[in-house]
């Protein structure tokens, strides 16, 4: 499945030494005071959001990032990599101390197929999928994934369908708990034909399948859509909860290009964080409202006003 404000320039600076900072020079502009401040917040971009500033090197990227103040990357499309850029991304991530945010785990079937049919030949690929899944994990030292169940079945009743997701997912958990990793559900907003459409559905998934390995991806861009009420709703999916993502709406674009107030929702998540000691990895799953080295400086300074220490 496809997934998907630069405080003035960084041509000096934390920059300078990474032969990064070239692209901003051009600008003529000076280095801004708090360029290469590392976030508070895990905030996780990924390959192609400054692609204009560090070429299009993924590695480079990667670097960029990190100088940029980001402890956190995320791929989707990791599993897809060859292993030589595999274990690339992950030198690069350890050499800078940051994070694997997530990976997806497609098994080809994502947008053909659904669990909710019970479809056993499906369900046997999704676990070959998740082994496969296992050694990339290893590659980036990964802790969470992806997964979406895909299409609601509409021949089937409501509950049956439940139940074979419940089955599938719960056969890819027993692939996951030993290595300690954790698959994150992600309910959707692109179609209104997807089975997994709400985090109250999600929790009871998770719940149902009883695993460790099994939690719930919270993309306040398609929760927004989908049921809004994001604090309350965050609140009420807390405890089933592993993994943030951010994409404004409409648009899905950076913070403060749409509708929701990021700025709250996040001071909400990190008094919680603090509170139960817990600490999330948000995923920036979006694209820009401005292309070009412009655009990628507006998506720095957006995620700068929304940073919560």
């Amino acid at each position: 499945m496809h997934r998907r404000h630069f405080l003035g320039t960084l041509a000096g600076g934390a920059l300078a030494g990474t032969g990064l900072g070239a692209a901003f020079a051009q600008t003529g502009a000076g280095a801004s005071p708090e360029a290469g401040k590392k976030f508070a917040l895990k905030f996780a971009p990924h390959l192609g959001l400054f692609e204009h500033s560090a070429g299009r090197d993924p590695i480079r990227q990667i670097q960029f990032m990190a100088d940029a103040g980001f402890s956190a990357y995320e791929d989707n499309e990791l599993m897809g990599r060859p292993v030589a850029l595999q274990e690339r991304i992950g030198q690069t991530l350890a050499k800078n101390g940051m994070t694997m945010g997530v990976f997806v785990i497609d098994a080809g079937d994502n947008w053909k197929i659904s669990y909710a049919t019970g479809a056993a030949e499906f369900r046997e690929r999704f676990v070959k999928r998740c082994r496969e899944a296992v050694e990339v994990a290893k590659r980036v030292d990964a802790k969470w994934m992806t997964i979406v169940p895909g299409f609601a079945e509409a021949k089937l009743p409501l509950g049956l369908q439940t139940g074979h997701v419940i089955d599938a997912i719960r056969a890819g958990a027993e692939v996951m708990e030993p290595h300690g990793l954790v698959m994150v559900m992600e309910p959707l907003s692109d179609r209104p034909d997807l089975f997994l459409r709400t985090s109250a559905q999600s929790y009871a998934i998770a719940r149902a399948v009883n695993s460790p390995s099994v939690k719930i991806l919270y993309d306040l861009y398609h929760m927004q859509r989908n049921e809004g009420n994001l604090i309350a709703n965050i609140d009420l999916a807390w405890d089933e909860i592993a993994y943030f993502q951010i994409g404004d709406v409409p648009g899905r674009n950076e913070p403060g290009t749409g509708e929701i107030h990021h700025l709250n929702v996040f001071r909400h998540i990190q008094a919680r964080m603090r509170q139960d000691k817990r600490d999330f990895v948000f995923g920036m799953e979006h694209g820009k409202s401005q292309e070009g080295i412009e655009g990628e400086r507006r998506l720095l300074q957006a995620y700068r006003e929304v940073d919560v220490g």
